[in-house]
């Protein structure tokens, strides 16, 4: 018995360092060498994984493992079959999947219905912009990479084969359907085409997309299937490997051609890989780590890259934009600058729901251009269909999540001083949002009604009811948790009103933001939904999943209140109290290792679900944090450590994120904490202020961006770091004592260093 676990230690061992050591050693490596793409492919999600491609691009090139469904689609690491490599794994959006062939005399009559093959990751590299993998079936070697707007590929096949290309143009590919896909040969060695992605339940309109391939080998034949309506392209019988370039566009095939001009005029594959590399690197090498482990280092830039996934642009070079928000599809465009180019970039997004704790301070500090991109998308957005969205899809509301979860997205900016103009406008377009007839008031995939957010209900009773009366009109009709939302995005309204001096504005929405107390039940103690009638809900279970919450149990969602901790903790008798309460609920969540499940799908197990801070979905990412704005920062340090350890630090396709990771919020979560600075009410107040917590390197290096703020860099030092000293013993802001664990924005803006010395134990951490 013995030598069976002895011999299964060692046979796991072997396994998981091939999976997560690939690289030996991390000394003079670059930060994007650092990145393990294959994080999380066991538990993945249609816009999770991109391999080949750009931050952010129209195009997001990667093999398909697995075809159908939202979650659990795309590129799964288990799965052993490529059933083709697709150009767009975006927000409700997909498409252009082609796939190598060689056509021999026994597949020719079936190839369109029997074209799949199996890879082994034996002979598959991954790196941020690059992806290869051997076809096992047709001996072809693939090899992917992409500019941001066209896909480039390189084909090595058998010699003496016939060589060949299935575009699968009518097709499922994750949350899609692509149909009425078309395909001409415009040229000796050059086609173009379109396809339509169908409406989803999310997204209510369909979407035209536009493509045009360049190949550096002739063509010889290009067929159609009568039945399945997809293409086969014969190329002509040469010896060197095939290249072929793929630009896509969402307005016409002659943007489409000017997307691959612009961006792609040659054919050095090997320059396209180093240069999509290099526009990696030089995002994450804006933090710089020192210490920590060669695991820590590599999970810490695999989060940074994680969290510049998902987004992505629809706009083309020229700035041509679809706009679908309207009766009819238009083409739109986008203010130009003196040069011609467009002054940012149009973007589809999944909801901001659960920003306010991730990408508003990473983006804001780090990123500061690339937020204030997505804030002009947004407002172009408004320009086009009348209101700010929060998750837009194919130039299109979606109204996916709940609430207004831009506001503090963009609020934020304006107190970062990233945006700067056009305020009292800004205001307006944000204030229609929290008023009748904005998008608060739907709940959501809410398309056809504004019943769902039941808002009516908050604004005369102070709260939404549980059930809503009128009934189910949407997702996320969950009163007690709509409540606790909207109240807080009405606090980050009246901290712009207060900004503009709207003085009657700002008490109006500030009064609205205590609406929260409304649906705190003193007798349970705990966040309660009641009916339309003011009856608290009977034989209510504070650990019963989506029981009046969105995505989580009352437990979890009680600490909703970023806004006002303070006025949270006097409900529940002071703060001392709530420190008990709140602590309590750690220690029982760490038996479940913090998370509901490993997958966003175990959230609905019934062991799982009951988990009192689950780490895995945004509701409650937050808590950990909590215990600064109660007195006891030494507790926020030690779970923090705790929930990086247990959660944050696993480099392997089956763990990573033990959740959701919509779209880079979580693996934002996940930097933040390791270098040891937090925004509990999202950066909305005038100089916003920044937590301090535990880091876990010894020295972060933030670089800033010159055309935002005055300062060059901003350095967290640790003394005595270790995985025992995790408490923080003293504070110096530039050679100057500071008395609290926080710091403004300005003061980090500014540069210079924040210096933080360590120690084992706590005076006051006799509750752990």
């Amino acid at each position: 018995m013995l030598l069976c676990i002895i011999t299964m230690f060692f046979l796991s061992c072997k396994q998981e360092a091939k999976i997560v050591d690939p690289i030996k050693t991390i000394k003079n490596q670059r930060a994007v060498d650092k990145v393990y793409p294959q994080l999380d492919t066991e538990n993945s999600r249609w816009f999770l994984f991109a391999s080949a491609s750009r931050p952010f691009g129209m195009v997001n090139l990667s093999p398909d493992t697995q075809l159908e469904g939202t979650w659990g689609s795309g590129y799964r690491y288990e799965i052993d079959t490529v059933k083709g490599f697709s150009h767009i794994h975006a927000w409700q959006l997909s498409g252009l999947s082609v796939m190598p062939v060689t056509i021999t005399e026994e597949n020719k009559e079936d190839l369109f219905k029997d074209f799949y093959s199996k890879f082994s990751h034996e002979k598959e590299v991954v790196t941020p912009g690059y992806h290869s993998l051997e076809l096992d079936r047709y001996k072809i070697k693939t090899e992917l990479s992409s500019t941001t707007r066209v896909g480039m590929h390189k084909y090595t096949y058998p010699k003496n084969t016939k060589r060949g290309i299935l575009f699968n143009l009518n097709a499922t590919l994750g949350p899609c359907k692509t149909f009425l896909g078309n395909l001409k040969q415009t040229g000796e060695k050059e086609l173009s085409g379109s396809f339509i992605i169908k409406e989803t339940r999310r997204k209510p309109k369909s979407n035209p997309v536009f493509f045009n391939i360049k190949l550096n080998a002739s063509i010889l034949s290009l067929k159609k299937d009568k039945e399945t309506g997809n293409y086969l392209l014969v190329l002509k019988n040469e010896e060197n490997p095939v290249l072929m370039k793929a630009a896509i566009s969402y307005t016409s095939i002659e943007n489409a051609k000017n997307n691959s001009n612009k961006e792609l005029p040659h054919w050095n594959f090997n320059a396209v890989v180093e240069e999509s590399k290099l526009s990696w690197n030089n995002l994450l090498e804006r933090i710089k780590i020192e210490g920590g482990t060669e695991k820590e280092q590599r999970r810490f830039y695999t989060d940074l890259w994680h969290s510049l996934h998902g987004r992505k642009i629809i706009s083309d070079v020229n700035g041509a934009y679809p706009d679908n928000t309207g009766d009819k599809f238009r083409i739109g465009q986008l203010p130009l600058k003196e040069d011609g180019t467009p002054e940012f970039n149009h973007y589809n997004s999944d909801s901001f729901w659960g920003a306010q704790w991730t990408i508003n301070t990473l983006w804001g500090l780090v990123y500061p251009e690339i937020k204030k991109e997505f804030v002009s998308s947004l407002l172009q957005y408004k320009k086009d269909g009348g209101l700010v969205p929060r998750g837009p899809s194919g130039g299109n509301y979606t109204y996916v999540m709940t609430g207004a979860s831009s506001t503090p997205f963009i609020v934020s900016a304006i107190q970062q001083g990233i945006i700067t103009k056009n305020l009292d406008s800004i205001y307006t377009a944000l204030k229609k949002n929290h008023m009748p007839g904005g998008i608060m008031e739907k709940s959501g995939y809410e398309h056809n009604t504004n019943l769902g957010g039941g808002f009516s209900y908050y604004l005369n009773k102070g709260y939404v009811p549980y059930p809503i009366p009128e009934g189910v009109f949407g997702g996320h009709q969950d009163g007690a948790s709509l409540t606790m939302e909207y109240a807080y995005q009405d606090y980050v309204l009246a901290q712009l009103a207060k900004k503009l001096n709207y003085k009657q504005d700002y008490s109006y929405f500030l009064k609205r933001s205590k609406n929260y107390k409304n649906v705190y039940d003193a007798t349970s103690g705990w966040m309660r939904p009641k009916n339309v009638n003011g009856v608290w809900k009977q034989n209510f279970d504070p650990y019963q999943y989506e029981n009046g919450f969105n995505e989580s149990n009352g437990a979890q969602s009680t600490w909703f209140v970023p806004h006002d901790i303070s006025g949270l903790a006097e409900l529940m008798g002071g703060k001392d109290k709530a420190v008990i309460k709140l602590n309590k609920q750690f220690k029982e969540a760490e038996k479940l290792n913090f998370t509901a499940g490993n997958s966003h799908d175990r959230e609905m197990h019934p062991e799982y679900s009951r988990v009192p801070i689950n780490y895995g979905n945004q509701p409650a990412m937050q808590t950990a944090n909590i215990f600064n704005g109660l007195g006891r920062p030494d507790l926020s340090q030690y779970w923090s450590r705790k929930v990086v350890s247990s959660v944050f630090s696993k480099l392997s396709p089956s763990s990573g994120y033990s959740g959701d990771e919509d779209q880079g919020l979580m693996s934002s979560l996940s930097v933040l904490m390791k270098i040891g600075i937090f925004q509990m009410n999202g950066g909305v107040d005038e100089n916003p202020y920044y937590e301090i917590g535990s880091p876990i390197f010894n020295k972060v290096t933030i670089q800033l961006n010159p055309d935002f703020y005055s300062g060059e860099q901003f350095v967290i030092t640790t003394i005595n770091n270790s995985t025992e000293n995790v408490y923080v013993d003293s504070v110096m802001l530039n050679n100057s004592t500071l008395n609290n664990f926080s710091i403004r924005h300005q003061d980090i803006v500014n540069g210079g260093t924040l210096q933080l010395t360590m120690k084992a134990s706590s005076a006051t951490n006799s509750m752990k």
